[in-house]
């Protein structure tokens, strides 16, 4: 996620207890991959099931090569997404408390934008990776010669549409990456940062192509994985009822932190009974219709004063008092779970989620822990994940939450400059089985920063309020 100064030390211990893809069956021929519009997307969120083993996936446990990668980025500076995320793929990075150095080697690089704080040509430089002038020639040109991509397209100088959305050209590199695939009759695994596209089309274009190419493909952001203050782990069939996401930041456009809070919210609670069966509306609030929204009981107010309060940034003085620009999406899903991200500018800076399920009296809670830059330590369970991802061709949760939290984002971005409009689409409707594993970081940060550990829990990831 965009680095800010932000204060994520450790909360209150606190007792309490929890007890939660699309598959290939939609043929899409070639011309509907990247050009399929409304169709393609209906298709894909339309797919039952979960995702398929992917071809030239490997066994988890096989000796690993060193693998050849190209990282095309948007930018490459100080604080960057791609400065993060390639530079912990060349200098490592610690898991465990250790230092891990990814079994890869970086090198090309290609950047759509080259400011005067670039740092590209001197880490290139130093770390023999070759500076392209073109995306086809950092996958190789002719040859495709490296064994995974790379799809860093966040920070950098671009415009804003009608919607407040960032243009970032994720989409357009992604179809370059896709025709050198066509071109050679080859294709290797690609991670793509951040939410797929800024438009929910784009954004099923780019599923469909990866299916009709036959090639992984892994996108998403870093708070499903970081660290959690407690470790909550929903075991699969949660019966979770409602969902709050309370997260504050205020930087360009709301969409930048929006994927982020909706990450947090899917990937908690995907894991309900059931799994994930789609999504039915989506309404985006501003202002007097936020705390309206909680006084009607279409938001828990319960819900977000307990996902605040897990969280060392909490301002003081009341929520109300502080907050003078609330902002909300509020997400309906098929099966009557409630959904809801808050940001809350003034009283927090940090992700918080509280949950309750049925039949459960208290209602779960947990922060996601985002240590502060310049070292932005959350980048490195993100890493870790990508590496694995690129050996074994598996990603380690379902791209369709992520074609999901991109829908959603951009309907919600949508019913913002609608007016609060309830929007609803057949691209919601999109249906997967979630990981057995969250896959998010346990245990200490570091050795010389471990978090808090209380010696009556004999498991991490069950506490009793």
């Amino acid at each position: 996620m965009n680095p800010t100064e932000r204060s994520a030390s450790r909360v209150p211990r606190r007792k309490f207890l929890t007890t939660a893809a699309l598959s290939a069956g939609a043929t899409l021929s070639a011309a509907g991959m990247l050009a399929g519009g409304p169709a393609a997307a209906q298709a894909l969120a339309q797919s039952p099931g979960n995702s398929t083993r992917r071809i030239g996936s490997v066994d988890a446990d096989a000796p690993r090569k060193t693998l050849r990668l190209a990282a095309i980025n948007s930018i490459f500076r100080l604080r960057s997404h791609a400065y993060h995320i390639v530079g912990r793929m060349v200098h490592g990075f610690q898991k465990d408390g250790f230092h891990h150095q990814p079994q890869v080697q970086v090198v090309r690089m290609f950047n759509d934008q080259s400011p005067p704080d670039d740092l590209s040509r001197e880490f290139c430089s130093r770390h023999n990776i070759e500076l392209c002038t073109s995306a086809a020639q950092a996958l190789g040109g002719a040859k495709l010669d490296v064994d995974a991509v790379l799809l860093i397209i966040e920070h950098g100088d671009y415009p804003l549409n009608e919607f407040g959305q960032v243009l970032y050209p994720r989409y357009e590199y992604f179809q370059q990456i896709v025709k050198a695939f066509e071109q050679t009759g080859r294709a290797v695994p690609v991670f793509v940062d951040k939410q797929l596209s800024y438009d929910h089309q784009r954004a099923a274009e780019m599923v469909a192509a990866s299916r009709q190419l036959k090639f992984p493909l892994m996108a998403g952001s870093s708070l499903p994985v970081t660290w959690r203050i407690p470790e909550i782990e929903p075991p699969l069939g949660t019966q979770f009822e409602e969902g709050v996401c309370t997260f504050g930041f205020d930087r360009g456009s709301p969409e930048i932190y929006f994927i982020h809070a909706l990450e947090v919210l899917q990937c908690m609670l995907e894991r309900r009974k059931g799994g994930e069966t789609g999504v039915k509306s989506v309404v985006a609030l501003e202002g007097d219709a936020v705390w309206k929204a909680i006084d009607n009981g279409l938001v828990s107010g319960r819900l977000v004063d307990l996902a605040i309060d897990r969280c060392q940034s909490k301002n003081v003085g009341p929520l109300r008092e502080n907050v003078r620009k609330p902002a909300a999406i509020l997400v309906e899903y098929q099966d009557g779970t409630r959904g809801a991200v808050l940001n809350l500018i003034e009283q927090t800076s940090e992700f918080g989620f509280a949950g309750t399920i049925r039949g459960q009296v208290d209602p779960v809670s947990t922060c996601f822990y985002l240590p502060a830059p310049p070292g932005a330590r959350f980048f490195d369970p993100l890493t870790w994940h990508i590496e694995q991802f690129f050996h074994t061709g598996q990603p380690p949760y379902p791209i369709e939450r992520t074609l999901l939290t991109s829908t959603v984002l951009d309907l919600g971005m949508r019913s913002f400059k609608e007016g609060s409009k309830v929007v609803t689409n057949p691209a919601l409707a999109i249906r997967y089985q979630p990981p057995q594993s969250s896959g998010f970081f346990r245990g200490p940060i570091d050795r010389n920063t471990p978090l808090f550990r209380d010696s009556d829990f004999g498991n991490w990831n069950l506490f009793v309020i």
